[in-house]
């Protein structure tokens, strides 16, 4: 059985003489069993990653072509996936591309940085319950922009990737610095902005001079995305969770909910995107490299020195706990909502993979 977003489809167009049969059949279905799974694409590489990176972190560090694609692989990757997704917008869909990236902007990041910040002008900058304005920041104020690519190329369309323009704005400290009122390092996000955009640009300008580029690179998201989370994943180690303890686990379970709760509210009635709001919830995560913006912010503001151990291990316990989450909510909504349809064909009925 295979789950799908109406009007879009994962599976790959068959070349000329390949029958339905001969691209089904596998000894194991590691493919469909993973696409089975919401978020599966990036969810099984990424906990695969996490536990060889936990229990054996030295196993990927022999060098070579090795190391180079389970280890060192998770940024050319999402450049090329940017580049991939700049390609497929057009001059059709650009509009709704930066609207949809805005409405993820404001409700994901803006809206819970601003009522982090008003919490912290009642409790102060210790928190509550054991969870500090900075670490509170930290975790909410961004989202994990290669979970959202991986899932909007599953369950989306060309609106929902291109708006991946969001994650490269409230990736880092940022939008914490910000709403912190830090200073002295105005420079360093506008040049992240503009690395992170001129992947996306250049595909643009390539898949509008040349339509056949957005064609032959479509199948490309299939491809580099259980790789990039792998190798992300081996940067994680679980024992963080541990070191995080009750208190990263609350905070992990409730971003999601909460923040990706904003984005599907922000896509039902904004984007009236109807059924298909659900994606929403998928942005609900914290990014990887949260976890070290304690540390950035502790370097502009040594108030929150104190705060900087705490805070690093709940926002990696964040991390990983929303990637999990993230993906299977959204895909629960999106499948209650009817914006995903159970289909099975003969074929699928004799052969799952």
């Amino acid at each position: 059985m295979v789950l799908r977003c109406e009007g879009t489809s994962n599976v790959p167009a068959l070349s000329e003489g390949t029958t339905m049969n001969e691209r089904v059949r596998s000894v194991v279905p590691l493919f469909g069993t993973m696409t089975r799974i919401p978020g599966g694409l990036m969810l099984v590489p990424l906990v695969l990653g996490s536990l060889l990176g936990t229990f054996a972190p030295g196993a990927l560090e022999i060098g070579g072509f090795t190391t180079a694609l389970f280890k060192d692989s998770a940024m050319p990757l999402i450049a090329l996936l940017i580049f991939v997704t700049g390609t497929q917008i057009t001059g059709r869909t650009g509009g709704p591309v930066l609207a949809t990236a805005g409405t993820l902007l404001l409700t994901k990041s803006l809206v819970p940085a601003l009522l982090v910040v008003v919490l912290g002008s009642f409790v102060g900058i210790d928190g509550i319950l054991g969870v500090s304005i900075l670490a509170l920041l930290a975790a909410l104020d961004n989202s994990n922009g290669g979970l959202w690519l991986a899932f909007a190329g599953q369950y989306g369309d060309e609106r929902d990737r291109g708006a991946y323009m969001a994650s490269a704005i409230n990736d880092g400290p940022f939008l914490t610095l910000l709403f912190l009122g830090a200073s002295g390092l105005g420079d360093i996000p506008v040049i992240a902005l503009v690395a992170a955009l001129v992947p996306f640009v250049a595909g643009i300008v390539v898949g509008n001079l040349d339509g056949n580029w957005r064609e032959v690179l479509k199948p490309v998201p299939n491809i580099v995305i259980p790789f990039f989370a792998f190798s992300l994943g081996t940067d994680i180690d679980l024992a963080s969770i541990a070191s995080g303890g009750l208190t990263g686990l609350a905070l992990g379970l409730l971003i999601t909910p909460i923040t990706g709760g904003l984005v599907y509210l922000g896509y039902k009635f904004l984007l009236r995107r109807g059924k298909q709001s659900g994606i929403g919830f998928a942005a609900g995560t914290t990014a990887g490299n949260a976890i070290a913006t304690p540390a950035v912010v502790a370097a502009a503001d040594p108030r929150f020195a104190e705060f900087v151990g705490t805070a690093t291990a709940q926002v990696a316990t964040c991390v990983l706990i929303t990637a999990i989450t993230a993906p299977l909510i959204a895909s629960w909504v999106l499948k209650r909502e009817g914006a995903l349809q159970s289909t099975t064909t003969p074929t699928e009925t004799a052969d799952p993979a």
